[in-house]
């Protein structure tokens, strides 16, 4: 494409100043690469374990070797990961209905979860279909301060009132279709140490877009579970389907008990071919990371020089890899999703239009020419037709056409 002046030298200008920034976001790639090669060497990864297994999958030396690699490198005492786990909203319903029991108190301190675990939980209200509420858990929330932060005297006060009948404190890591700062791992500690001892109850990440963007995870400063999709961070962009569970020793084997069943746990389950692509994408992932995070750097500066409001700006660190841009119309938002959808390598002539999509209570408009459908590491944007008309940019696997993208995307809000 022939992008127009303005567009060429804004993004010049952004690549010039966002030097240092770049530079950040590899030194943490780098660091994240030691910690998953180191974690590769002691659990002495080989070519025999990419070839999986069929039936029961009982000693998978693959499937086990990852699993531990997963908890090493997140810091976590136990993992698992499985290319069966749909998408992020089944892993959490593992994680959750393996911790939840009648008569418990799930409280979401980062006000309401996404959009697509209403329905896990029975909104509120038992649903019928299998809901968390319809086996007799309790939901409740805590609305965050008008700045994003945990709002702590009612948190507080009602780990205080619900007492041992709290079983978890949910937190989403990222920032969904919310406008609010992403939570770094080292805001989890003093909130996950007030937790621990003042009741029984386990503290569950939603860790979704989180992954590899900081040194550490969620999982080091006190969280007890942190859950996330494969298609997203940690696949690297090469694994095609999966997620994980990672956390304590015992969180852990009760969410293993809901993937297969009480008793049996994580000890069984064919990999069939998957494996290869599950270690490449986790061994990918730091770099992939990182190259995403500078796209979304690089749109924080072009879409700010156009007079848009943004969050992070490109100079705040990045704890996930989502770049919102506040477009206040809706022609805009779409024409956004048009632009990223003509810069993607797959299914670029496909225009993206606002859709009544599942578990969303607006319509969503998306666009995502992915090569594994529906991977937000690739490339994709989307956001809910409602005001502001915010759209939710993420992803990269280079940042070259990551570059690429953000400018037909500007360049079509332009010719509006």
């Amino acid at each position: 494409m022939n992008f127009t002046e303005k567009i060429t030298k804004i993004v010049t200008d952004a690549e010039m100043g966002l030097s240092g920034v770049f530079a950040d976001f590899d030194r943490i790639a780098q660091e994240n690469t030691a910690r998953v090669i180191d974690s590769f060497r002691a659990h002495r990864v080989s070519e025999a374990m990419f070839a999986g297994s069929t039936g029961y999958g009982y000693g998978d030396t693959g499937r086990e070797a990852l699993d531990a690699i997963y908890a090493d490198v997140f810091g976590a005492e136990a993992a698992f990961v499985r290319h069966n786990i749909v998408n992020g909203t089944q892993a959490l319903s593992i994680g959750l209905f393996g911790l939840l029991r009648p008569g418990d108190v799930m409280l979401s301190i980062s006000g309401a979860p996404y959009d697509t675990l209403a329905e896990v939980i029975g909104d509120k209200y038992r649903n019928g279909d299998g809901s968390l509420a319809d086996f007799g858990v309790q939901y409740d929330e805590v609305e965050l301060t008008p700045d994003g932060k945990f709002d702590l005297p009612i948190i507080y006060e009602k780990i205080a009132k619900y007492g041992d009948n709290l079983k978890v404190v949910f937190i989403q890591r990222s920032k969904g279709y919310q406008n609010r700062p992403t939570f770094a791992p080292q805001d989890f500690k003093e909130i996950s140490d007030y937790v621990h001892s003042h009741s029984k109850a386990y503290v569950v990440v939603d860790n979704c877009y989180g992954e590899f963007c900081d040194t550490s995870e969620p999982t080091s400063f006190g969280a007890d579970m942190i859950i996330g999709s494969l298609i997203k961070n940690p696949g690297g962009g090469i694994a095609e389907t999966g997620g994980y569970i990672a956390g304590t020793k015992r969180a852990v084997e009760l969410a293993s008990y809901r993937l297969t069943t009480v008793g049996i746990g994580t000890e069984c389950g064919c990999t069939l071919g998957e494996m290869r692509k599950m270690f490449k994408g986790f061994f990918m992932a730091p770099h992939v990371v990182a190259q995403a995070k500078k796209t979304a750097a690089l749109a924080a500066y072009v879409f700010a020089e156009l007079g848009y409001d943004v969050e992070p700006s490109y100079f705040d660190a990045r704890h996930d890899i989502i770049q919102t841009v506040k477009l206040y119309d809706a022609d805009k938002l779409c024409a956004f999703c048009r632009g990223i959808q003509m810069g993607s390598p797959v299914d670029s002539y496909v225009t993206p239009e606002p859709w009544d999509m599942p578990g969303y209570e607006d319509k969503v408009i998306m666009a995502a020419g992915t090569f594994t459908a529906g991977s937000s590491i690739e490339i994709s944007a989307d956001g809910p037709l409602r005001y502001p008309f915010t759209a939710y940019f993420q992803g990269g696997l280079t940042y070259e056409s990551g570059k690429y993208a953000i400018m037909t995307a500007a360049d079509e809000i332009l010719s509006l």
